[in-house]
């Protein structure tokens, strides 16, 4: 303004910087929101930001942290790719994104993530630390898959054994494993153990149809029509 003053510029100037006091003002209420952990505040004022500083990585960091502390994963995913596309050897964005598909069972997209965090440092301790046990843990799975496809029922129930023990700590894992195992179990004519299975899975998700569909197998086989 000071090398070039007109009317219209000093009105504009006036009303950006009076914005970007207001910005600043809600930073601060989001920041302390977010440290009383009040979450559902912050993001709304963060929503409010954003809509403005629509580049800002740390912004979108921040309201990822807060969309994982509300059970918001699919959000803070999609909050977490746009930060790591804007800042630079982002590895932190990579391994928090491969973390969340981990913990939500996606241990394919995980893995994908997780590369791309040891593409920018091959030395990151945890993105490499991770990457082992979803690499580990997806090539069980495949195997255990692969099995069943080749009708070969008793390995693949004991793949999926392994896979129970690799991941003991998440429990999206363990239902897979028990779904298929039961699968296995009703393919392989082991009715009353693949009743039982599928019980335990239908117990934790009661509308899992793989599991209501080979139960119902198992069920066909004891002659229990009703059931």
């Amino acid at each position: 303004l000071k090398s070039n003053p007109s009317n219209n510029e000093e009105k504009e100037a006036q009303t950006q910087l009076t914005k970007s006091d207001e910005l600043q003002r809600l930073h601060s209420q989001a920041l302390s929101a977010y440290q009383q952990e009040d979450y559902e505040t912050a993001i709304s004022l963060l929503d409010e930001i954003l809509a403005v500083c629509v580049w800002d990585a740390e912004l979108r960091e921040l309201r990822a942290e807060c969309y994982i502390k509300e059970g918001e994963p699919g959000k803070a995913i999609s909050d977490l790719k746009a930060a790591a596309k804007l800042k630079n050897d982002n590895t932190e964005a990579f391994y928090k994104i491969s973390r969340i598909y981990y913990q939500l069972g996606d241990h394919e997209l995980s893995l994908s993530e997780v590369r791309e965090c040891l593409k920018l440092d091959q030395d990151h301790k945890q993105c490499f630390s991770l990457y082992k046990q979803v690499k580990k843990l997806n090539k069980q799975i495949e195997s255990a898959e692969e099995f069943i496809r080749e009708g070969r029922y008793e390995d693949a129930i004991s793949k999926y054994e392994t896979v129970m023990k690799t991941e003991p700590e998440v429990p999206v894992y363990s239902t897979r494993a028990k779904e298929r195992i039961c699968h296995c179990l009703s393919k392989n004519q082991q009715a009353t153990e693949a009743i039982k299975l599928c019980t335990e899975v239908l117990q934790l998700e009661p509308t899992n149809v793989n599991a209501l569909k080979d139960r119902a197998e198992a069920y066909l086989l004891e002659d229990m029509y009703e059931e």
